[in-house]
Order: C-alpha cells, then structure tokens, then sequence
C-alpha cells in the first residue's frame, strides 16, 4: 500500500533524527512541528497558522508555495530527475546560468553549487587556484571576519568568525587571518540603515596586508550584511575601502550574499545596493526560494578565461565540482523563482516597503529589554540585554513565546533576527512588530 507521506503529522520516532543547529533534548521534549505552509504563513500540526517572520531560514524570498515554482519542480521531475554534470549537461543549467548573468552586469560565468556552504569554499578554491594558474602560487592565504557566518564547510568555517561553529573542530584550514568585526553598540546603536562609524575599521586590512605580505594573500571574504550573527550593518564607506585596498595589493574580494541576494535589500544582490563589484559572489537561499537546495558562485568577467587560457585544450580546468551541481529540479525551481521575482516586481516591492518596515522596527526603541534595534532593506536585528550568566535565555524566551503566539522569528545569542518573504503586506509588519511587542513587554 502507499504511502501518503504529506499526511504525516505526528512522526512515529522524534529520537532518530539528530537535528542541526537546535537543543535536541529540549525540542524533543517540546517539538514544534509545522506541517504545512502557504504565503505568508506556516501551520503547524495542532492546525495554528504561524506569521513567518524569517522566510524560513532567510531564503523563501517569495513566499511559501508558489504554484509557479511547484509546477516547474513537478513537471521537471516527471521529465528529467537527474543528469550529471560531469562532461554531460542538460539545458536549463545552461538557462538558469544565463538568467543569472543578465541581473549581474560585469559578472559572466556561473558555478553551481548544493548550497551556501558548498558555495563558500566553491569561490575560497576558485580564489586560491585563479592565483595558482596566473603564477602566484604562494597566494594561498585567506582573510575572514569576526562574527562571519559562511556556512559549515571547513573552508566557511575557518574564515568564519563564530566562536561557537570553530571551537570543536581542531585548527581547520591553515593561513587565515581575520578582520575585526564592525558592530560598536556605543557607537552605532538604534541607527536607521548604516551607521555612520566605523568605516575606518576596514583600514584594519591594511595591517593584515603587511603582517602576512600581499605576496601571500589570495582573497578577503566577507558578508556585505552580516545575518546569521545579529543583523550587523556595514558602516558608511567600509565596503568600498575594502575593494580599494584590495585592488591595490591584487587581492580577490568575495562577498558571501547567501543572505543578501535575490531582493532582500531592495536591489537583486548587495553590490548593487552598495556600489561595490566584488570579485566572486555567493548565493544560494533565494536562489530557489528553498524549494529545492542549489547555490551559486558568480565570477567576475576575466576569471573563468584565466583558466581557460592556463589549460591545455580538452583538459580539466578547474578540478572542482558536485554531485548536485545544476541539478535538473533545482534549475527549474531557480527559473521558476526568478520568473515570480520579475513579474510580481517583488525586489522593487521590497525597497518601496523598507521605509515603512524601519519605521515598524525602531518602534520598538523603549521596549522591555531592547538595547539596539538596526535595520536595512527587509531586515532587521532586535538586540537584548542578556541575562547575567545565561547568555541566549533571553532571546529564546522570546523565540518560544513569539511561536505560541503565531510569529516566527530567529535568534542568534541575544539577538532577534527578522527577514521575512518579500510578498509581506504592511498589515503582516504591523501584526510582526505588534506581536513582538506585546512579547518583548513580558520577557524575565
């Protein structure tokens, strides 16, 4: 007899699956399951609908159960589920590369990816081989950032700067250095979009320039927006500073748009928004609007024909690549999703909503124990003073709270996290804001 594995609700064993990123005992003892999920809103399986503050994990740009994006995904499987991408091809890779570099001016090749994580150490070998084959061989250092979130690879995790993600793993990749990171409460707090200190901070890569000598460094990754670490905005001219010092030592910059491509800021990707080319960027996320997991890794015009020039011809370029890479599902999903972004305007969308969505967010200035609030686009963070000796209590107390009372929201530390999909009304900001109000008011 079949299955009908959509009708599960009530899973017959919650101990086999060891989850990621969560309290294990804890959420076993109290799961939170949802079940189902359409626009703006989860529902969970004693039937509540729960507002989604977060677009799932900062990736269902679009909202929830698009028709267009499930059709493409059906259809797709029912006439390719597979094909490799290891001297073979299929054409809505092809396609999907295609569409990717028309939103990008200046960036010509496309690598695809399983994921962030998978694109992270994707452009980290890109950066470090694009040396090799020009003959800057000993151009294998890599810089990160403190608070860097880039994913769990062991390439994403060394240039990372999340104590938390590093401290288990030994001494990860060797040759990287880290930026100090540029979040300065005393100076920046309940700032509208970015602050204006701290552009010198990236001065600070001069420094590491001369510690390690330019001879010896391949690339600087960065996010252009920091999220996963508490919404850190950069400050004022510290971007451009970065892309300035490192053409002056030819240093590849990359920057880490997991998060910030594909409209979250109110611009298709964060170097629009800022200004700033970058010579390698990652993606994934809203890429499918996670429907189905892909990443992405564009090239700045010039990169990929180093390579192509180095090798002899009908050799291997770049020895590099993914089971999954250009997977046939996840390039329908990724045409799908870029098909609704155009049509329903919704990156335009989200730049005409974000004065009113920071309006919404520094409403909240006063409230309980909110000690910072800073945003951009559609994003914001909510910072909490922590309790003395229980760091993160706090923030998933109103984790917990906000869910029984129907608002999804992320945390991270003390930090409260909001990036929801880009279909959101200014009804949804006002109940999202309301909500966590109400919640903020009643936390120990």
């Amino acid at each position: 007899m079949d299955t009908d594995y959509q009708d599960i609700t009530r899973p017959n064993d919650l101990e086999s699956f060891w989850m990621p990123f969560t309290a294990n005992r804890a959420f076993k003892k109290n799961p939170r399951m949802l079940v189902e999920a359409e626009g703006m809103h989860y529902t969970t399986a004693d039937g509540r609908r729960i507002l989604d503050g977060t677009a799932g994990l900062w990736c269902v740009n679009a909202g929830h159960r698009r028709e267009k994006i499930v059709k493409a995904i059906q259809k797709q499987a029912e006439k390719l589920d597979y094909a490799p991408s290891f001297q073979m091809g299929h054409p809505l890779s092809f396609e999907l590369a295609s569409r990717l570099t028309t939103m990008l001016p200046g960036y010509d090749r496309v690598f695809f990816t399983g994921g962030g994580s998978e694109s992270v150490d994707t452009a980290l070998k890109i950066a470090i081989a694009y040396h090799r084959v020009r003959g800057e061989g000993a151009r294998t250092r890599l810089i990160g950032r403190e608070r860097g979130y880039h994913g769990v690879g062991f390439g994403g995790i060394s240039v990372g700067g999340i104590v938390a993600n590093r401290k288990f793993f030994g001494s990860l990749l060797p040759g990287v250095d880290h930026l100090p990171h540029t979040h300065s409460p005393e100076n920046q707090a309940f700032t509208r979009g970015q602050p204006a200190w701290g552009g010198h901070l990236a001065d600070e890569l001069e420094r590491i320039v001369a510690l390690h000598d330019a001879s010896t460094v391949a690339a600087v990754i960065v996010e252009p927006v920091a999220g996963s670490t508490g919404v850190l905005i950069p400050p004022q001219g510290y971007l451009q500073k970065l892309r300035q010092i490192c053409d002056k030592h030819g240093i590849l910059l990359i920057f880490d748009e997991v998060i910030t491509g594909f409209g979250r800021l109110g611009s298709s990707f964060a170097t629009e928004h800022f200004g700033v080319k970058p010579d390698l960027i990652t993606t994934a996320k809203g890429l499918t609007n996670g429907c189905v997991p892909m990443g992405a890794v564009f090239a700045k015009q010039g990169i990929y024909d180093t390579f192509m020039d180095k090798a002899p011809e009908g050799t291997i370029e770049l020895f590099h690549g993914y089971t999954y890479s250009g997977h046939p599902l996840a390039a329908a999903a990724g045409l799908a999703t870029l098909d609704v972004y155009k049509e329903e305007g919704l990156f335009e969308r989200a730049a005409e909503l974000a004065p009113y969505w920071e309006d919404a967010v520094h409403s909240l200035k006063g409230t309980g124990p909110v000690i910072d609030l800073r945003n951009l686009g559609i994003i914001a963070g909510i910072e909490l003073e922590g309790i003395p000796g229980k760091p993160t209590a706090r923030a998933m107390e109103a984790f917990t709270k906000a869910y029984e009372k129907g608002l999804l929201i992320r945390t991270t530390g003390d930090i409260i996290a909001l990036s929801p999909p880009l279909i959101l009304e200014k009804s949804h900001i006002d109940e999202m804001f309301g909500t966590l109000g109400d919640v903020l008011k009643t936390l120990h």
